[in-house]
């Protein structure tokens, strides 16, 4: 279904049922994604819930580590969690609920795949000369400013420092990850490197030191910041960059973190996080291409439902999002 379609079911459905929000005879069914599945997610509502009229879905969008932790830290009542990078969903959740009887989840279903790329503006510093070949060295200035999500919450965050990191060896350009974003904080964001692998420690809080580097919550949040000249550039999921009408850089496939055939590459990267609050979260993220997946907590208020919908999205993803060759699983 194309977007204008779904936009006038969805007005219709609001116009014809009136108050629907109050309705005691709908269910309410309470799924929390990554951010950058909320754009595609309101064409999906829209098209479900005129076949489903008794189900009022609610989304909330979160970086993919907050989303799951709606769940095992935050107790929230969730029908559907969907993240951005599948291995979160086994080490997060495959342990046992606070109260006993079993895990927060067992299973998950991998539906879609993405990719990291460079996003700007026409206005962004560099515009008219950074090119596929150039990109890293435009970011490397010291007055071009860079945006990313926080690793400890967003999965596109640790990816934006593998991606840096395999560039530097990529493009056989030492210091370059400290050039980009490494340097710009306080304190610095070391690389170390160790039998063919680069490891990237991170501290508990990490602080910009200074203009360069800008970080937020979530990838999607680096969108007005990037529109209101705050940054030059984004480190995005492609998905992103198209559906909200940026311009990009597509960075090589050994680097992207999009591409299976070049898994054992993305795997010489690693990001132990320093988010010790929260002991659901496992530290070390380790580059893997890039995988969404979904899954129905164990406690989740209506599973019947969910279900349907699990099944309405994967079918709905089969098209083709967020880019060609992506399909559902399981």
């Amino acid at each position: 279904m194309n977007r204008p379609a779904a936009l006038a079911i969805l007005l219709f459905l609001a116009v014809s049922a009136g108050c629907t929000d109050t309705d005691p005879e709908r269910t309410t069914l309470m799924v929390i994604p990554a951010g950058s599945l909320l754009y595609p997610l309101e064409d999906i509502e829209a098209a479900f819930e005129s076949q489903h009229p008794d189900i009022d879905v609610r989304i909330e969008g979160h970086g993919s580590i907050q989303a799951i932790r709606q769940v095992t830290d935050l107790r929230r009542d969730v029908d559907v969690v969907a993240v951005a990078d599948a291995s979160l969903i086994p080490d997060m959740m495959y342990r046992p609920m606070l109260e006993g009887g079993g895990n927060y989840t067992d299973w998950y279903v991998a539906f879609a795949e993405n990719e990291v790329v460079i996003a700007y503006t026409d206005k962004s510093i560099g515009a008219d000369e950074i090119t596929q070949e150039n990109w890293y060295r435009i970011l490397s200035r010291p007055d071009v400013r860079v945006g990313f999500s926080n690793p400890m919450l967003d999965a596109c965050g640790y990816r934006a420092l593998m991606v840096t990191a395999l560039a530097e060896e990529y493009y056989g350009e030492p210091g370059l990850f400290e050039a980009i974003i490494g340097g710009s904080f306080n304190p610095s964001l070391p690389v170390t490197r160790e039998d063919g692998v680069a490891k990237i420690t991170l501290p508990e809080l990490m602080r910009p030191a200074g203009d360069k580097v800008a970080i937020r919550d979530g990838s999607i949040y680096l969108l007005s910041l990037l529109d209101a000249g705050g940054i030059d550039y984004a480190f995005e999921y492609r998905s992103v960059a198209e559906d909200h009408g940026l311009l990009w850089i597509d960075l090589p496939p050994q680097i992207n973190l999009g591409f299976a055939e070049y898994a054992d590459d993305y795997q010489k990267v690693h990001v132990t996080l320093g988010f010790r609050r929260f002991q659901s979260i496992g530290s070390e993220r380790i580059g893997q291409p890039i995988v969404y997946a979904m899954t129905i907590p164990a406690d989740a208020p209506h599973p019947d439902e969910a279900e349907i919908f699990v099944d309405f999205v994967l079918e709905a993803f089969r098209d083709g999002w967020p880019k060609p060759g992506a399909t559902a699983m399981g």
